[in-house]
């Protein structure tokens, strides 16, 4: 049996970054929660967006919106979304971040779940999988309670790109990323689908394959490489990342026991066990359920393999 959330729900942001603020405003005008709560130890920063936000508030979904330099005003939420630590520069890998961000984790997740105890906890903060895996062990919390925003991102960029190469709506195409949410991730052309149709087998009017190896290549390195170039453009990626984020935010408050390549502690599925990486998993409730067993094309396997192998290492590296 799931759990559902009490019907007054209530999302804290920890971080009034870029990201942190793209998140509340993306819940805000989704309608996503009654009411949120921004904490930033920043207090003019933390003060402005709250203020700006509720400017806008009589132009979307009712919505009570607070904010403070003090952790106790995420108090009573149902849900947290972690967005806190240091920003990603350009050229620097989402693993170079670890250290610092993983520190962060483990001192926070306590405090935090000291004022909300039957809080779901969601990490968008990089690199996710490690710091998901941090906040974990620095807890107590029921299994799936703590999860990460993972390649659900990613897994939009995908879909984004194969619908505009076919000129095709997003919402018929149905593909994954899986594995780290970083450069060793994992597109599973195996079981992508186009309007119905596997995209290994979609051809165009005249009868010619349209995802053949090379363009199958190019939109996986696209997709991995797209956060470096906003990165390098505009100092952040923030806007996508904050509706990805609500729509986790909404699957959990509204237990819609939906299919999302959420970061999780893994426990044997695809013989991966002891990370925490991205695989289809029923989010509901309770936070991260059940995690699919997908088919993988054997170059899938491995790779997938080969990323869980690269977060073990930087695991090892932080003494965890």
């Amino acid at each position: 049996m799931s759990t559902t959330r009490a019907s007054k729900s209530k999302v804290s942001i920890v971080g009034a970054g870029s990201v942190g603020t793209a998140v509340a405003y993306a819940c805000l005008i989704r309608g996503s929660a009654d009411s949120l709560a921004l904490f930033d130890p920043n207090t003019a920063k933390v003060r402005a967006e709250v203020l700006d936000l509720n400017h806008g508030t009589q132009f979307a979904p009712a919505c009570r919106i607070d904010g403070a330099d003090d952790p106790a005003v995420t108090a009573g939420s149902d849900l947290i979304v972690v967005t806190a630590g240091a920003k990603q520069k350009p050229g620097q890998s989402r693993l170079e971040l670890a250290a610092a961000n993983v520190r962060l984790a483990q001192e926070l997740t306590p405090a935090l779940l000291a004022l909300s105890p039957d809080a779901v906890v969601l990490f968008v903060s990089n690199p996710v999988d490690v710091v998901t895996y941090a906040a974990i062990r620095a807890t107590d919390a029921p299994g799936g309670r703590i999860l990460g925003s993972g390649t659900v991102l990613d897994s939009g960029r995908l879909r984004f790109l194969v619908a505009q190469h076919v000129g095709i709506a997003v919402e018929n195409v149905h593909a994954l990323i899986v594995g780290e949410h970083g450069d060793s991730e994992i597109t599973l052309w195996s079981s992508a689908t186009v309007g119905g149709v596997p995209a290994t087998e979609y051809r165009d009017e005249n009868g010619v394959a349209v995802f053949d190896a090379a363009v199958r290549e190019r939109i996986s390195t696209q997709v991995v490489r797209s956060a470096y170039e906003i990165i390098q453009g505009k100092g952040a990626t923030n806007l996508a990342i904050g509706l990805s984020t609500a729509r986790i935010v909404e699957a959990v408050l509204r237990d819609q026991h939906r299919v999302l390549p959420v970061s999780t502690l893994q426990r044997g599925v695809h013989g991966v066990e002891g990370v925490c990486l991205s695989l289809p998993t029923i989010v509901d409730g309770r936070g991260a359920d059940r995690v699919l067993e997908i088919p993988l094309a054997p170059d899938e396997a491995d790779g997938l393999r080969a990323s869980a192998q690269t977060l073990r290492e930087v695991q090892r590296s932080l003494g965890m």
